[in-house]
Formats: C-alpha cells, sequence, structure tokens
C-alpha cells in the first residue's frame, strides 16, 4: 500500500469512528495515529482533503539539486547503500544539508525507481556436484543457539556436529563454552567413536579453532591441531572465507538441529542434553529419509562403515587444561573472582596459561605445563585473591646472575657495560639473555669474546642474539681460506694450452698508411 492510499483510508477511518461517537485519543489508539494528525483531519472537509493529497504528491525534493550527483554514482555502483551514498554527498558536497538518514534512504530509493537502476544482487551460477564416495568425505561446523533454562533464564549453548558426505550421518555434541582446539579435537574423537571410522577428508570453515593465520591463501593451522590432523592421518579441506554454501550438507544440518531438535527445547544440565541429543539421531536425524536422498541415514551408514578406515581411541591422558586468557595486570578470571599470577606471564595480546583445578587448588600452569603458582579457590565472587610473592622484586637473582655471567671471563668490565646496555634495552628479557650469554662464553675463545663485546660497544649493540651472530661471524673469518693453484707454473715440464697463445700483433706501416690518407 502506497502512502497515497493509506493516507486516504485513514481519512474516512478517522470520519467514520467520530461519526460513530469516538473521542479523538480512542480513534488515535485505535488507529495508531498522532493526535493532532486525528485532529486535523476531523477539521478538513472532502475537497480540502483532496487538495492536501494533491499538494502531497506534487510537493519538491529537499535534496533534488543532488540528483545527478546519485544519479551518476548508481550507474558507476549500482549495490551502493544509501549510508554510504549519504557519506559521499557530505564529502562532495560542502553545502549539503543536514537531513536525516530515512530521507537519504527515500530519495536514493526515488533515484532507483526515476532511473530504474534497481539493486541487482550479484547471481551466483551453481552446477549439480556428484556425491562423494563411501568414506571419501564429512563435513564439521560449528553452531551455538540460546536456550532456556527451567527457571527462565537465557542459557547459551555451543554445539558441535559432524555429517558423512555420502551416507549424510550425523553426529553432534553440546557444550556450555565456545569451542577451542583442546575440546574440538575431544569433540572429533567422540564423533568418530559414533561412526566408527575416519572419513578420507574432512571440510571445514576458516574457524579460528583450526586456524591460526592465513599467508596470501597459505592457511596455517593451530600447533595442536596440526599435530592431531598428522597423528590422525585425514585430508583437511578449508572452504574459503564467507562461503558457507561450498559445505551446504553441514550448513543444513546445523539449521536441522536448531529447528528439530533445540527449538523449545528447556535446558536442564550439559549431560541430559548430550543424551537427549543421541536419542535424537538415533530415532529421527539418522533414521527417517533423507529428503533430497529418500534414503536413511542408517542404512547408508552401514554400508559406509566398510569404506571408514579403522577408529582406535587415543590413550587417555587425562582431562585437557582449560585455557584462560590473562589479563594485562597478570591476572585471570575464574568463576567471577581474579587471581594473581607472577610478573611477566603477560607477554601481550593472546598470552595463554593452562589452569586446573585440584584438591581445592587452582593450579596454573604456562609454557611445556610448567606449574606457575596455584591458589586456594576463594568463596564468593568478585574477589580478587592475590600472592603477594608474585610483586617481590626478583632483581637480587638477577643480579646474582650477572656476577655469575660476569665472572667466566678474566677483565668482565665490557662484559658488565654490555649487560648494562642489554638490562636497559630489554629489562623484562633479562634472565634468557644472561643464559644466552653464558653459553656463547663458555663455548667460544676469549679473544673472539673480547673483539665481539667491544664491536658490539662500539656500536650499540644491545641483543645477545646479535653477539652469538657476531661472534660466529668472527670465527668463520678466522678460518684460513685454502688457495687453489692456477695451474700456470710450468714446474710439472708442461706448459698449459692457454700459456702457449700467441697474441695478434698489429703492425706499425699499417698506421702510418691510415694516418697519409686522413692528411
Amino acid at each position: 500500500m502506497n502512502a497515497f492510499l493509506r493516507k486516504f483510508m485513514m481519512y474516512y477511518d478517522i470520519k467514520r469512528m467520530h461519526l460513530d461517537g469516538r473521542s479523538i485519543s480512542q480513534i488515535s489508539k485505535a488507529l495508531d495515529c498522532n493526535r493532532r494528525t486525528v485532529k486535523k483531519y476531523l477539521d478538513m472537509e472532502d475537497e480540502e482533503f483532496e487538495s492536501f493529497l494533491k499538494s502531497q504528491s506534487t510537493r519538491g525534493k529537499l535534496l533534488l539539486p543532488y540528483e545527478t550527483f546519485v544519479h551518476e554514482r548508481l550507474e558507476l555502483y549500482r549495490d551502493t547503500s544509501a549510508a554510504q551514498m549519504h557519506d559521499w554527498l557530505k564529502e562532495h558536497h560542502a553545502e549539503f544539508p543536514q537531513v536525516n538518514q530515512k530521507t537519504i534512504f527515500n530519495f536514493v530509493k526515488w533515484v532507483r525507481h526515476q532511473h530504474h537502476l534497481p539493486f541487482e544482487r550479484p547471481l551466483r551460477d551453481y552446477s549439480a556436484v556428484e556425491d562423494a564416495a563411501y568414506g571419501m568425505q564429512g563435513q564439521i561446523d560449528f553452531g551455538e543457539y540460546n536456550m532456556r533454562s527451567g527457571d527462565g533464564k537465557r542459557v547459551k549453548i555451543y554445539f558441535f556436529t559432524l555429517v558423512l558426505s555420502r551416507s549424510r550421518f550425523k553426529y553432534v555434541c553440546f557444550s556450555c563454552k565456545p569451542f577451542t582446539s583442546s575440546t574440538a579435537i575431544t569433540a572429533h574423537e567422540s564423533a568418530f567413536k559414533y561412526i566408527k571410522g575416519i572419513p578420507d577428508t574432512l571440510v571445514y570453515d576458516q574457524d579460528k579453532v583450526f586456524i591460526s593465520n592465513e599467508n596470501h591463501g597459505e592457511l596455517i593451522l593451530t600447533a595442536q591441531f596440526k599435530a592431531y590432523v598428522r597423528d590422525r592421518k585425514f585430508k583437511v579441506h578449508m572452504c574459503r572465507k564467507a562461503d558457507p554454501e561450498s559445505k551446504g550438507k553441514i550448513e543444513n544440518v546445523v539449521k536441522y538441529i536448531k529447528q528439530n531438535f533445540l527449538y523449545n527445547r528447556a535446558f536442564h544440565d550439559l549431560e541430559t542434553l548430550n543424551e537427549d541429543g543421541l536419542k535424537w539421531l538415533e530415532r529421527t536425524a539418522n533414521r527417517l529419509d533423507h529428503a533430497l536422498t529418500k534414503k536413511s541415514p542408517l542404512n547408508e551408514w552401514q554400508i559406509e562403515q566398510d569404506f571408514l578406515r579403522p577408529f582406535e581411541p587415543i590413550a587417555d591422558t587425562g582431562p585437557a587444561p582449560v585455557l584462560y586468557s590473562v589479563r594485562k595486570d597478570n591476572m585471570i578470571s575464574w568463576k567471577s573472582n581474579l587471581y594473581s599470577l607472577p610478573l611477566g606471564t603477560y607477554t601481550g595480546r593472546g598470552s595463554q596459561i593452562a589452569v586446573s583445578f585440584e584438591n581445592g587448588y587452582l593450579v596454573i600452569c604456562g609454557p611445556g605445563q610448567r606449574e606457575l603458582c596455584r591458589h586456594a579457590v576463594a568463596e564468593g565472587i568478585g574477589l580478587k585473591i592475590i600472592n603477594t610473592d608474585h610483586k617481590r622484586d626478583k632483581s637480587a637473582a638477577l643480579a646474582e646472575m650477572t656476577a655469575e655471567v660476569c665472572k667466566l671471563i678474566s677483565d668482565g668490565d665490557n662484559l658488565r657495560r654490555f649487560i648494562s646496555a642489554i638490562r636497559a634495552d630489554k629489562p623484562r628479557y633479562l634472565r634468557d639473555q644472561l643464559i644466552l650469554l653464558r653459553e656463547v662464553i663458555t663455548s667460544n675463545d676469549h679473544q673472539l669474546i673480547e673483539k665481539g663485546l667491544l664491536f658490539c660497544l662500539q656500536q650499540g649493540v644491545n641483543s645477545a642474539n646479535d653477539f652469538k651472530a657476531l661472534i660466529s661471524k668472527f670465527k668463520q673469518q678466522a678460518i684460513p681460506v685454502a688457495v687453489t693453484p692456477t695451474g700456470l707454473n710450468p714446474l710439472n715440464g708442461s706448459y698449459p694450452p692457454q700459456a702457449l697463445l700467441q697474441p695478434q700483433v698489429s703492425r706499425i706501416d699499417d698506421y702510418q698508411q691510415i694516418l697519409n690518407q686522413l692528411n
């Protein structure tokens, strides 16, 4: 319904309801319009209202002077949004008036209609794809859904799902936390156990759970997932970014889980939800005939089992530690409380530590599962649990370590100056720098060390890594280079063929003849 017809019908509804004895307020509520509009229409006669409608349809547009600009831009860039056009108008026209965004939207829409420039979505050509061979491919994806608990509170649920491309046999498991590389690997193991085998290839989205970086099309898997793929020996196929249609089977399964299983289901606890999910797979998702293949996924899976690679569970090494992000103030948040960490644990954005719960204590481990500290779990929420030792000055230990390194050479003045420069430039990494210095000094000649120290002090080099590279360069220069004889010394009784060559000699008469001709 256009605006002209809507106003026309509202006018006669207002007149009719007024004749029925309704007040202006009652009419306003019934028609969901402003009281002043109702009063204005009641004061009009039919001829006045017709004139009003004509003036509305022929009134000028405030942005009409910019029609040419908008038209030209829409011809070049048909998919330009009204918000983008608004910014362009303000950028290229300093006098552009301040108007509502809805005004811009309506004006751009009007220009499109006037000049026949509708917004055309890019069409993508599709072609049918043959079904993958049995055991050849599986597709994996994640999903999330908001459920309601028994007391009406909202609970966000995350799920992992797998589907075999040929048989359409499905698996799903749920979690209360977003999946990480570790928990995703555990979900893989559960899925392989459920389908009793491993497909040759698994298809994924470019998810940060599996990919740590992308370098000009080269996808770099996370270290944990890369090791898992190497151990399980399946191929990984990553879809192009923001292209869910390239793995439509699993996308349909995600939608199927949300609409058929999770919709209007109450959340009690995670264990019950996973049990109900497996029962749903058995009675519905894997038993009913697939809408496209017209075959039962369960019957097709029984055929596909023989083509899957055998699955043997990995030895259980205990529950994997949960990774937590380290805050800038060297603390972690665990169950609504903050726990302190040793100074230097935070090494930049993305710093993580492993946290596990043991006998009432929170055990915090760093790289290589090296224990950093442990805290007694606090009762309550919103608390800060700080170990005062974490703020203790460790400079005494570093000073002792510095003295030990300086004793490795007889005259340690240059070495002390070099270490002082490192301390000023890299105070947080002084311990690592001292360890590397000790390694270089103990494995090289002291003359080379003194030469390298002098060079670093003169050139302002403040890095043990650069010092190590410099010593390696000095060692290479000290090795004498073997001289290969050229073979021109005829002490063996014979001359080489090149030594017997006679150069051509010009005659002086030829030059004299040329000069006479020039004169």
